[in-house]
């Protein structure tokens, strides 16, 4: 005879439901630590399979370029001396530090004091002041050294090699999204070799602000909102050029909420945060100074960089191709390969325009062209000027892509060798007196 009910099937001598614990049972806590730290492993296996080969070439390409550069510099040694060499410095190497990478130390060491200090009778109208650099980096110098006991000028190196490595891996992302992984591969090691690209590896900004813009654009790209907006934000700190990525996040949240798709807050708040950064530290800098405008005003007067509607670079067409190099900071091989730049961007634009990206990429190249071109500044570090214009690289990838392994090797190592070139040969004349 036999029961009704479950306790049918429940074998001899096995506990009732009276007998069962039923309370959750804990985890002990070393199994659970294993298991976060298997999953981490897991995670990093798969960032390294993902990202490893763009990070790998860029960092090829880097140190083959890097290395040129610096036996270029230690070549000339005999001519750049301690009181010439372009930056000062004792050793061949201080000159990463040079210029604008000594202005970021000394707010990294000393933070501001922003005032304006009329001068007469020299070509500037304005004493030089530190506040005409953002914050961001120098904040970053100053914190990496007081955490790793680096002076500023390590400091200032780590943060700026780190960064160009992020900024390399979302270019990868960006461009292996859009296209496929191979060109994402050689986009990432295309910024690495660009011209301008010996700014990457030194104390100075551009490789922080290429890594949020790309990363930005990634994040509007993939509809994340809230971190595109705060990034950007971010990155508005950093440069006042972030002024392109801006606009491309305020385009691409008009285009949302025109499509209604992705509801109406997040758009809205990345477009409204986005561009506080930037205007935050334009109007604190002017409440320092009592005049609104004079972060601009600084930059007009000390460093005689300011929007002049293209005035500039078409007065340097003309002395390089007419042969007259009297305009302001002329450096005519400079000079000359920035001119042959500027001449392949309408091509590279149409080329970029031709794979139908989305339109807030479109806008962010375009903006950035047209602030670098449309502003008096030594227009032969154009090239350096034009490393944010990251999508201008991705149609390159997309021809580079059909080439063997090894054609591919030599066209990037080639390049890789003139852009170490580049860099020696810029530093060299401009630190001749």
């Amino acid at each position: 005879m036999t029961t009704s009910g479950s306790q049918d099937h429940i074998p001899m001598g096995a506990p009732t439901g009276a007998d069962v614990d039923t309370r959750p049972q804990a985890v002990p806590a070393t199994g659970a630590a294993t298991g976060r730290a298997a999953a981490l492993r897991a995670r990093g296996a798969r960032a390294a399979r993902e990202y490893g080969p763009a990070l790998g070439l860029y960092g090829a390409v880097k140190l083959i370029g890097f290395a040129v550069f610096m036996w270029l510099l230690e070549w000339s040694g005999e001519y750049l001396t301690k009181d010439h060499r372009f930056g000062g410095g004792v050793h061949p190497w201080d000159v990463l530090g040079g210029w604008d990478g000594w202005w970021y130390q000394q707010v990294a060491q000393n933070g501001y004091d922003p005032h304006l200090v009329p001068l007469v009778g020299q070509v500037w109208s304005y004493q030089q002041d530190s506040s005409a650099f953002f914050p961001l980096y120098p904040g970053l110098i100053r914190i990496v050294a007081a955490c790793t006991g680096l002076g500023t000028y390590g400091a200032g190196m780590l943060v700026s090699v780190l960064a160009s490595f992020a900024a390399a891996a979302g270019i990868y992302a960006l461009t292996a999204r859009l296209t496929d992984r191979r060109a994402g591969v050689i986009a990432a090691a295309l910024w690495g070799v660009f011209p301008g690209s010996g700014a990457e590896w030194a104390v100075y900004s551009d490789s922080l602000f290429v890594a949020l813009a790309v990363w930005a654009c990634w994040f509007v790209l993939t509809r994340n909102w809230a971190a595109a907006g705060l990034t950007t934000f971010v990155a508005g700190l950093n440069r006042p050029t972030a002024a392109a990525l801006v606009a491309a996040v305020g385009v691409a949240a008009l285009i949302a909420l025109h499509r209604r798709r992705d509801g109406v807050l997040g758009p809205l708040a990345a477009a409204v945060v986005s561009p506080l950064g930037m205007f935050g530290y334009i109007a604190w800098v002017g409440w320092r100074m009592g005049d609104l405008t004079g972060y601009f005003t600084l930059q007009r007067g000390a460093w005689l960089h300011f929007f002049d509607s293209g005035a500039h670079t078409l007065d340097v067409f003309e002395g390089v191709l007419l042969g007259h190099n009297g305009y302001l900071f002329a450096y005519p091989t400079e000079d000359l390969i920035a001119v042959l730049l500027v001449a392949t961007l309408p091509v590279l634009l149409t080329l970029l325009i031709r794979l139908r990206p989305p339109v807030f990429l479109v806008v962010y190249t375009v903006v950035t062209v047209v602030l670098v071109l449309g502003s008096q500044q030594i227009f032969g570090n154009t090239s350096r000027y034009l490393l944010p214009a990251f999508p201008l690289f991705v149609p390159l990838a997309v021809a580079l892509r059909r080439l063997s392994r090894p054609s591919l090797a030599v066209v990037l190592g080639t390049a890789a060798v003139a852009s170490g070139w580049y860099a020696g040969y810029v530093l060299f004349e401009l630190g001749i007196p």
